[in-house]
């Protein structure tokens, strides 16, 4: 053994551990199974698991299993571990083996080192605090991933509503904003019946609460927790009282509502409630999707695209054509969200894939659902800071384009009937002429009847253009 390294052993036989990681051997061979990806566990899976170690040591201090010292110094080296500290000793590839066994062991390797170190312990030395015997009483990786994956999705939730809920009043304060802003409406990309912009801007909002609802109702089926199933759902080696006692301090920690699962085995047989989660995320990033789409094609041009809103400038949009400035926030959101959609298809296929009494597949559906959760809430908050707050309504070439609109003769339908009303469409495109110029034109009705019947902001409520129901045919 070098200075520089420690010798520690487990079933497999001894490897040389760096002497200043608080990891061990369990943690070193992982780290040199898994050289795939080289990103490492999220923030938020680490606190989560990091809080189960700490719930249970309180827990087996209160059943008087657990010598009160020991369990003291595990509960201080968690808290250190979620004040921010020891971040860089959680060292395994998000790709490992199955059920996350490698993850689990590398927290109980980090805060038994810890806790000996506030005993006056070294760190490989695992005296008197084990990480197996001390930090991992009465768990399994079992139980404690899929505990851990909920927990960490709870706590992700607040930051993820914050981001949409501020993301949706930014298109209601723009829909307030620019409610007067008569323009064009398009259905298949083709002219259609006006609309305010106010009305389009304040949809976006409606879109995005309904998508978050539905997120907050799947997030209500991870508040249940199999935590004391053990090795296969079925609590052995745990004490009648622990999993209640789990469910409290993990309250009391997290600050988030949680229940003891009624069907610990079941809990641990599925992953149903995480890919039913992640599923409405993705739901919300289609929605979202599609909204940063439509900014883009409503923002299109100057001069050779609809170019109805202006879209706050925040880069060079090319190295090579000057001036050009592009919808750049709204890019990177299509891009985060084709990424949601990549993540829940992966935590699906992994959800499947469960045998038996155990999902082997929980950290590749831990990373990607807490991706998703990540990148879709600092994508909302950024397409709300630097591109909803600031933009702006080009009224004059809203006014434009709707004045062009052949779809302004759908209003004369019930008047004059469906097909003199799609003759009037057509000719008015083959002459390029205004409707309302072509009508009068016309003499189809008369003048004051025809200014009636196309009131432009009549036309974005309900009712029937010009009040009159008789003289059409139903089309």
């Amino acid at each position: 053994m070098s200075d520089n390294t420690r010798t520690e052993k487990d079933p497999l036989g001894t490897l040389e551990v760096p002497t200043d990681a608080l990891y061990g051997v369990q943690t070193l061979r992982a780290v040199q199974n898994f050289p795939i990806s080289g990103m490492k566990p999220l923030r938020a899976f680490v606190d989560a698991t990091v809080q189960i170690k700490r719930a249970a040591a309180l827990t087996h201090k209160e059943t008087g299993r657990l010598d009160p010292k020991i369990a003291d110094a595990i509960v201080k080296a968690a808290d250190e571990v979620l004040a921010g500290k020891h971040r860089e000793h959680f060292v395994v590839d998000v790709y490992q083996a199955g059920a996350g066994t490698s993850h689990n062991m590398n927290i109980n390797e980090v805060l038994a080192n810890r806790a000996n170190e506030i005993l006056g312990g070294k760190r490989g030395a695992y005296s008197p605090v084990h990480p197996n015997d001390h930090v991992n009483m009465a768990q399994s990786t079992n139980d404690v991933i899929p505990t851990a994956i909920r927990l960490a999705c709870l706590s992700e939730l607040g930051g993820l509503v914050k981001a949409f809920d501020g993301l949706a009043r930014e298109f209601e304060n723009k829909g307030k904003q620019f409610d007067d802003v008569l323009k064009t409406g398009r259905t298949h990309l083709q002219d259609a019946m006006p609309i305010r912009l106010g009305q389009e801007l304040d949809a976006y909002a409606g879109s995005l609460r309904r998508g978050l609802k539905r997120v907050s109702e799947g997030a209500d089926y991870l508040r249940d927790l199999g935590i004391g199933g053990s090795a296969v759902g079925t609590g052995v080696n745990v004490e009648p009282e622990y999993p209640k006692l789990m469910v409290k301090h993990l309250r009391e920690s997290m600050k988030i509502e949680l229940r003891e699962g009624k069907d610990r085995i079941q809990l641990m047989q599925s992953m149903g409630d995480v890919a039913g989660f992640s599923s409405q995320l993705k739901v919300l990033a289609l929605d979202l999707s599609k909204i940063a789409s439509d900014l883009r094609l409503l923002a299109s041009g100057p001069r050779t695209g609809l170019d109805e809103i202006r879209l706050p400038a925040v880069q060079p949009g090319s190295s090579i054509m000057p001036g050009k400035v592009n919808p750049s926030i709204p890019e990177m959101v299509n891009q985060v969200c084709f990424q949601v959609f990549g993540n829940d298809t992966c935590v699906a296929v992994a959800a499947e894939h469960g045998q038996l009494e155990l999902n082997v597949m929980m950290p590749v559906i831990a990373h990607n659902v807490l991706l998703s959760m990540m990148i879709l809430g600092n994508s909302a908050r950024v397409l709300a800071e630097k591109t909803v707050k600031g933009l702006e309504a080009n009224e004059e070439q809203c006014r434009y384009w709707l004045e062009r609109s052949a779809a302004l003769a759908t209003a004369l339908a019930p008047q004059i009937g469906y097909a003199r009303a799609a003759e009037i469409s057509k000719q008015s495109v083959k002459e390029n002429v205004l409707i309302r110029d072509l009508v009068k034109r016309e003499k189809v009705l008369p003048d004051k009847e025809i200014d009636e019947i196309l009131d432009l902001r009549k036309m974005t409520e309900i009712g029937v253009p010009g009040g009159k129901h008789a003289g059409g045919s139903a089309g």
